[in-house]
Protein backbone atom coordinates (compact mmCIF):
# COMPACT_ATOMS: atom_id res chain seq x y z
CA UNK A 1 0.00 0.00 0.00
CA UNK A 2 1.36 3.44 -0.85
CA UNK A 3 2.31 5.84 1.93
CA UNK A 4 -0.56 8.12 1.01
CA UNK A 5 -3.00 5.20 1.13
CA UNK A 6 -1.65 4.16 4.55
CA UNK A 7 -2.46 7.58 5.98
CA UNK A 8 -5.94 7.65 4.47
CA UNK A 9 -8.79 5.47 5.75
CA UNK A 10 -9.69 2.80 3.23
CA UNK A 11 -13.27 3.95 2.72
CA UNK A 12 -14.91 7.23 3.58
CA UNK A 13 -18.47 7.53 4.79
CA UNK A 14 -21.01 7.28 1.98
CA UNK A 15 -23.57 10.07 1.98
CA UNK A 16 -26.29 11.18 -0.43
CA UNK A 17 -27.02 9.25 -3.60
CA UNK A 18 -25.65 10.75 -6.79
CA UNK A 19 -28.04 12.35 -9.24
CA UNK A 20 -29.04 10.59 -12.47
CA UNK A 21 -26.36 12.27 -14.62
CA UNK A 22 -23.52 11.29 -12.28
CA UNK A 23 -24.92 7.78 -11.87
CA UNK A 24 -24.99 7.43 -15.66
CA UNK A 25 -21.37 8.65 -15.89
CA UNK A 26 -20.27 6.02 -13.36
CA UNK A 27 -22.17 3.27 -15.18
CA UNK A 28 -20.47 4.28 -18.43
CA UNK A 29 -17.10 4.18 -16.67
CA UNK A 30 -17.80 0.59 -15.54
CA UNK A 31 -18.96 -0.41 -19.03
CA UNK A 32 -15.73 0.97 -20.47
CA UNK A 33 -13.67 -0.75 -17.77
CA UNK A 34 -15.34 -4.11 -18.43
CA UNK A 35 -14.72 -3.77 -22.16
CA UNK A 36 -11.05 -2.93 -21.66
CA UNK A 37 -10.58 -5.90 -19.28
CA UNK A 38 -12.48 -8.33 -21.52
CA UNK A 39 -10.35 -7.31 -24.49
CA UNK A 40 -7.11 -7.71 -22.45
CA UNK A 41 -6.19 -4.07 -22.93
CA UNK A 42 -4.53 -3.98 -19.53
CA UNK A 43 -2.38 -0.90 -20.19
CA UNK A 44 -5.58 1.07 -20.82
CA UNK A 45 -7.10 -0.37 -17.65
CA UNK A 46 -3.98 0.68 -15.76
CA UNK A 47 -4.67 4.27 -16.83
CA UNK A 48 -8.11 4.03 -15.18
CA UNK A 49 -6.45 3.56 -11.76
CA UNK A 50 -5.43 6.33 -9.36
CA UNK A 51 -1.77 6.59 -8.36
CA UNK A 52 -2.56 5.79 -4.70
CA UNK A 53 -4.69 2.77 -5.63
CA UNK A 54 -5.51 0.17 -2.99
CA UNK A 55 -6.84 -3.02 -4.68
CA UNK A 56 -7.84 -5.68 -2.16
CA UNK A 57 -9.72 -8.96 -2.36
CA UNK A 58 -10.01 -10.58 1.07
CA UNK A 59 -10.85 -14.22 1.55
CA UNK A 60 -14.24 -15.14 2.96
CA UNK A 61 -14.88 -18.08 5.27
CA UNK A 62 -18.01 -19.96 6.23
CA UNK A 63 -19.24 -18.96 9.68
CA UNK A 64 -22.29 -19.57 11.79
CA UNK A 65 -25.01 -16.94 11.76
CA UNK A 66 -23.74 -15.50 15.05
CA UNK A 67 -20.26 -15.06 13.57
CA UNK A 68 -21.19 -13.59 10.16
CA UNK A 69 -19.38 -10.36 10.98
CA UNK A 70 -16.13 -12.37 11.04
CA UNK A 71 -16.67 -14.15 7.70
CA UNK A 72 -14.65 -11.68 5.61
CA UNK A 73 -10.98 -11.63 6.58
CA UNK A 74 -9.60 -8.35 7.89
CA UNK A 75 -6.55 -6.46 6.67
CA UNK A 76 -3.40 -8.41 7.40
CA UNK A 77 -5.21 -11.75 7.21
CA UNK A 78 -5.48 -14.11 4.24
CA UNK A 79 -6.50 -12.47 0.97
CA UNK A 80 -6.49 -13.25 -2.75
CA UNK A 81 -5.19 -9.80 -3.75
CA UNK A 82 -3.54 -6.98 -1.84
CA UNK A 83 -2.17 -4.74 -4.58
CA UNK A 84 -1.02 -1.21 -5.27
CA UNK A 85 -0.79 0.50 -8.63
CA UNK A 86 2.92 -0.32 -8.86
CA UNK A 87 2.38 -4.04 -8.12
CA UNK A 88 -0.39 -4.16 -10.74
CA UNK A 89 1.94 -2.45 -13.19
CA UNK A 90 4.46 -5.26 -12.64
CA UNK A 91 1.77 -7.90 -13.26
CA UNK A 92 0.60 -6.16 -16.45
CA UNK A 93 4.19 -5.98 -17.74
CA UNK A 94 4.50 -9.74 -17.13
CA UNK A 95 1.33 -10.37 -19.16
CA UNK A 96 2.57 -8.18 -22.00
CA UNK A 97 6.01 -9.84 -22.02
CA UNK A 98 4.63 -13.37 -22.39
CA UNK A 99 6.38 -14.41 -19.15
CA UNK A 100 3.10 -15.13 -17.31
CA UNK A 101 2.73 -18.85 -18.11
CA UNK A 102 -0.66 -18.99 -16.38
CA UNK A 103 -1.96 -16.63 -19.07
CA UNK A 104 -0.38 -18.19 -22.16
CA UNK A 105 -2.64 -18.81 -23.98
CA UNK A 106 -4.63 -15.99 -22.39
CA UNK A 107 -7.94 -16.32 -20.61
CA UNK A 108 -11.14 -15.04 -22.13
CA UNK A 109 -13.27 -13.09 -19.68
CA UNK A 110 -16.64 -11.42 -19.58
CA UNK A 111 -17.32 -8.89 -16.79
CA UNK A 112 -20.87 -8.03 -15.74
CA UNK A 113 -21.33 -5.16 -13.28
CA UNK A 114 -24.83 -4.64 -11.86
CA UNK A 115 -26.75 -3.03 -9.00
CA UNK A 116 -24.52 0.03 -9.10
CA UNK A 117 -25.18 2.37 -6.16
CA UNK A 118 -23.33 5.70 -6.30
CA UNK A 119 -23.02 7.98 -3.27
CA UNK A 120 -21.14 11.17 -2.56
CA UNK A 121 -18.43 11.09 0.08
CA UNK A 122 -19.14 12.70 3.42
CA UNK A 123 -15.99 14.79 3.82
CA UNK A 124 -14.04 14.68 7.05
CA UNK A 125 -11.05 17.04 7.05
CA UNK A 126 -8.71 14.29 8.28
CA UNK A 127 -9.82 11.63 5.79
CA UNK A 128 -7.96 12.82 2.71
CA UNK A 129 -11.09 12.37 0.55
CA UNK A 130 -12.83 15.23 -1.25
CA UNK A 131 -16.36 16.11 -2.30
CA UNK A 132 -15.47 14.94 -5.83
CA UNK A 133 -14.84 11.39 -4.60
CA UNK A 134 -17.61 8.81 -4.87
CA UNK A 135 -18.29 5.59 -2.97
CA UNK A 136 -19.70 3.02 -5.38
CA UNK A 137 -21.06 -0.38 -4.45
CA UNK A 138 -21.87 -2.94 -7.12
CA UNK A 139 -22.37 -6.61 -7.81
CA UNK A 140 -19.94 -8.38 -10.08
CA UNK A 141 -20.07 -11.53 -12.19
CA UNK A 142 -16.95 -12.58 -14.10
CA UNK A 143 -16.89 -15.54 -16.47
CA UNK A 144 -13.44 -16.85 -17.35
CA UNK A 145 -12.51 -19.58 -19.81
CA UNK A 146 -9.10 -20.84 -20.81
CA UNK A 147 -7.86 -23.76 -22.89
CA UNK A 148 -10.39 -26.48 -23.72
CA UNK A 149 -11.89 -27.22 -20.30
CA UNK A 150 -11.06 -24.47 -17.84
CA UNK A 151 -14.13 -22.46 -16.90
CA UNK A 152 -14.63 -20.35 -13.82
CA UNK A 153 -17.50 -18.19 -12.65
CA UNK A 154 -16.85 -15.58 -9.98
CA UNK A 155 -19.65 -13.66 -8.33
CA UNK A 156 -19.28 -11.12 -5.60
CA UNK A 157 -19.61 -7.55 -4.51
CA UNK A 158 -17.33 -4.59 -5.05
CA UNK A 159 -16.86 -1.39 -3.11
CA UNK A 160 -14.92 1.32 -4.92
CA UNK A 161 -13.87 4.87 -4.30
CA UNK A 162 -13.86 6.69 -7.62
CA UNK A 163 -11.92 9.93 -7.87
CA UNK A 164 -12.50 12.64 -10.44
CA UNK A 165 -9.27 13.76 -12.09
CA UNK A 166 -8.37 15.83 -15.14
CA UNK A 167 -8.24 12.51 -17.04
CA UNK A 168 -11.73 11.47 -15.90
CA UNK A 169 -12.84 9.07 -13.18
CA UNK A 170 -10.18 6.81 -11.63
CA UNK A 171 -10.42 3.88 -9.23
CA UNK A 172 -8.69 4.92 -5.99
CA UNK A 173 -9.88 2.04 -3.79
CA UNK A 174 -11.34 -1.31 -4.75
CA UNK A 175 -12.41 -4.11 -2.46
CA UNK A 176 -13.82 -7.27 -4.03
CA UNK A 177 -15.48 -9.91 -1.86
CA UNK A 178 -16.24 -13.09 -3.76
CA UNK A 179 -19.20 -15.23 -2.70
CA UNK A 180 -17.00 -18.34 -2.62
CA UNK A 181 -14.62 -19.20 0.16
CA UNK A 182 -12.53 -21.79 -1.70
CA UNK A 183 -11.06 -20.90 -5.06
CA UNK A 184 -11.70 -23.69 -7.59
CA UNK A 185 -9.59 -22.16 -10.37
CA UNK A 186 -6.11 -23.47 -11.15
CA UNK A 187 -4.80 -19.93 -10.90
CA UNK A 188 -6.08 -16.46 -10.16
CA UNK A 189 -4.84 -14.00 -12.73
CA UNK A 190 -8.13 -12.27 -13.50
CA UNK A 191 -8.59 -8.60 -12.71
CA UNK A 192 -11.88 -7.73 -11.06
Amino acid sequence: MSENAQNTPLYPTAGERADAALHFEVQQFYIDEAEVLDESRFSEWFDMLADDLDYWMPRQTNRTRRQQALSVHARGEVCFYDETKSSLEWRIRRFDSGAAWSEDPPSRTRHFVTNVAVRHVVVDDSSGFTTDDLVVRSNLLVYRSRLEREENLYSGKRTDVLRRTAGGLKVARRTVVLDIHTLQAKNLSTFF
